[in-house]
């Protein structure tokens, strides 16, 4: 019996040794792309002189943390600063929280005032998935 018992554990194992390899495996081909990114506006009446006031949130919806993400905002002019750490200009784009870390559900957030909201879209982003690695047989 107790050798019968041996010979199944040890028919088991390598199943389960492939199927943490295929759940590693999948997790880190899951790619986080600028969809993964959610770019929310909103205004609650304040205004600065004559300009209604924005509060952008930018969401990581990815599984694993992102960087260097750059949204695309054609045309964007703001009549109050802009914390140059949190949202500035970068060749065509604008980079977001200085291009750092933003964790999965992570947020940064900035506000702006215009005469209108902006079209502010992701454009590209890095993703770092450095907590999960893949296992080779």
């Amino acid at each position: 019996m107790a050798g019968s018992m041996a010979r199944s554990v040890n028919l088991l194992a390598p199943a389960c040794f492939l199927l943490l390899v295929q759940v590693a495996r999948s997790a880190v081909n899951k790619k986080c792309t600028p969809a993964s990114v959610a770019v929310l506006q909103t205004s609650n009446g304040e205004k600065a002189g004559d300009n209604p006031v924005f509060e952008v949130l930018v969401r990581n919806r990815c599984e694993c943390a992102v960087q260097g993400v750059l949204l695309r905002a054609e045309g964007f002019a703001s009549s109050v600063p802009v914390d140059p750490k949190v949202f500035r200009l970068d060749g065509k784009d604008y980079l977001v929280g200085d291009g750092g870390l933003i964790n999965s559900g992570g947020e940064v957030r900035f506000r702006y005032a215009a005469p209108r909201a902006f079209q502010i879209d992701p454009a590209a982003l890095q993703e770092n998935c450095s907590g999960v690695h893949e296992f080779t047989v």
